[in-house]
């Protein structure tokens, strides 16, 4: 039993497994690096937009696509790219996906028209989902039987939530002080460094067994994903009500649903639903969904405000959040390393999801003319703070206890819950405050303002922030129902007591590959 082992010393690993890679903290450098680099790929562009915008004399109406292109190719390849890093080996995918990034990053950032942007967007989504999948799934066999698992998922949890932020900083900086075209360049400075390291550092994982590709069900998920990533993405521009809105919704969710059936029949299905059905990673991947869905508020709305309403530049926005990485990262390890071996994950998400949805429900004070430091910053600190309990517990929680052959599917079914979030998030929310901006507005114009006046400067900008905090009470009901989530799905206790993943179907040919999810993979449990 645990409890009866002496306290054990930090190279100690369980009986039978291979020792840790005296190379695993660089390994995690490299890897943490990739991940970041797609991370704040998702803010750093939208900092950029105004100034692109400017430069290729694109509209307004077209200007989402900069964005939504993205968002689209990374959403409905993420299972695939998973699988792909299966087949063709995770170092493969990992150091190609990095090589068409930058590839992708340089075309946008010498894009000579609207549509050569859009494209290359399109292309780094494709190629980020393809790498997404194979460096998490690198660091999960990387630090499987590793006692020093907790602080690896703690320091990519960290990025994962924070990376958003850094992006904003960094694009604020770049796009202040060079030109926007750097926002995508300075991927390649990102890429090349992951490159050089993951050649020197990673080596070729055995693959044992190289299951055939599921076509179908490669076709079905990226169709369906592809559907309501579009859906959503199309009803925070248009309406809910549009054809091109719900349509694409109802065949997203027809063809998920057929995906479904068919991997209850496929020989070798594209994503296994024993990885999904398991209540721990099926309530990481609910929460890190949900979560994905209300942090999109902080990180638009918060920086419209700075910016529309404060006055801020670019770059005080992006040093305003700093405070919110520091809380990020500090809960990230703290949930990780600390808590996590000791109380599980159930207690850690469900808090960080109530301490998120405080957080937000702080914003909804925010004013005409607040102060930063009286009524932003102490929501930002407590947001912070959530999230690091919620994202880095839930990332390692839903990599934990699945055999080697699938990590890569369960690594993309995490990136799969969090890119669905944030569209998801960008549609409702973004709907939410546009009406309730022009519900404020309507009923408060003067009946004196002759037809066809326009509003006071003030009263537009009173609207606007009624349509932030009304967004904020939303995400903040979001966060709530998070923590129900959390709450009902989540086991108690630690990870390794709980005995997850040992009822994994391990193939024969794997057979002497330790699975993750070992009580070894715990730090301060050792195996009696």
């Amino acid at each position: 039993m645990p409890a009866a082992n002496p306290p054990a010393s930090p190279a100690a690993v369980a009986p039978g497994a291979d020792p840790p890679d005296p190379r695993r903290w660089w390994i995690l450098a490299v890897i943490a690096l990739a991940q970041l680099m797609v991370v704040l790929d998702g803010t750093i562009v939208n900092i950029a937009l105004p100034s692109a915008q400017r430069s290729l004399h694109f509209t307004n109406v077209d200007r989402q696509w900069v964005v939504t292109a993205y968002a689209l190719a990374f959403g409905s390849l993420l299972l695939l790219g998973g699988r792909v890093s299966t087949l063709l080996g995770r170092k493969v995918t990992f150091i190609g996906g990095l090589i068409g990034f930058a590839g992708a990053s340089a075309i946008g950032g010498a894009a000579t028209s609207f549509g050569m942007l859009v494209g290359a967007r399109a292309l780094q989504g494709a190629f980020g989902a393809f790498m997404a999948p194979a460096a998490l799934s690198l660091l999960t066999t990387t630090f499987s039987g590793s006692r020093d698992r907790g602080r690896a998922f703690g320091v990519f949890g960290a990025i994962a939530g924070a990376g958003a932020a850094i992006g904003l900083l960094l694009g604020g900086v770049l796009t202040e002080y060079l030109s926007w075209r750097w926002c995508l360049y300075v991927n390649l400075f990102f890429a090349a460094a992951a490159v050089i390291g993951g050649s020197i550092l990673l080596g070729r994982h055995p693959r044992g067994h190289r299951p055939k590709l599921d076509v179908p069900g490669a076709a079905l998920v990226s169709a369906g994903m592809f559907c309501i990533v579009y859906g959503f993405s199309n009803a925070a521009i248009h309406s809910w009500h549009t054809p091109s809105t719900w349509g694409f919704l109802l065949a997203g969710v027809v063809l998920l649903a057929a995906f479904t059936w068919w991997e209850t029949r496929a020989t070798e299905p594209l994503l296994p639903l024993r990885i999904v059905l398991d209540r721990n990673r099926g309530g990481a991947y609910l929460s890190i969904l949900i979560a994905g869905s209300g942090m999109f508020g902080i990180f638009l709305f918060v920086t419209y405000y700075m910016q529309q309403t404060l006055g801020f530049s670019p770059v005080i926005t992006g040093v305003a959040f700093l405070p919110m990485v520091v809380m990020i990262m500090t809960f990230s390890n703290l949930s990780n390393i600390v808590l996590m071996p000791r109380v599980g994950p159930k207690p850690l998400v469900a808090l960080g999801m109530v301490l998120a949805a405080v957080g937000m429900a702080l914003l909804t004070r925010i004013g005409v003319h607040s102060n930063y430091a009286a009524d932003l910053l102490p929501s930002l600190l407590i947001n912070g703070a959530g999230l690091g309990m919620v994202i880095a517990p839930s990332i390692n929680t839903g990599t934990f206890g699945v055999a080697p052959q699938d990590a890569g599917v369960a690594s993309a079914s995490v990136n799969t819950g969090q890119q669905l979030g944030g569209s998801i998030g960008t549609s409702l929310l973004n709907t939410i405050a546009a009406s309730a901006a022009a519900s404020y507005l309507a009923a408060h114009l003067s009946a004196r303002t002759p037809a066809g006046g326009k509003p006071s400067p003030l009263l537009v900008t009173q609207s606007l922030v009624h349509g932030y905090t009304t967004a904020f009470w939303w995400a903040s009901g979001i966060f709530l129902f998070g923590a129900v989530v959390a709450g009902g799905l989540f086991r108690w206790g630690p990870l390794s007591r709980q005995g997850q993943g040992q009822d994994q179907p391990v193939p024969a040919q794997a057979a002497g590959t330790a699975v993750q999810g070992s009580p070894a993979d715990q730090p301060g449990v050792v195996p009696g």
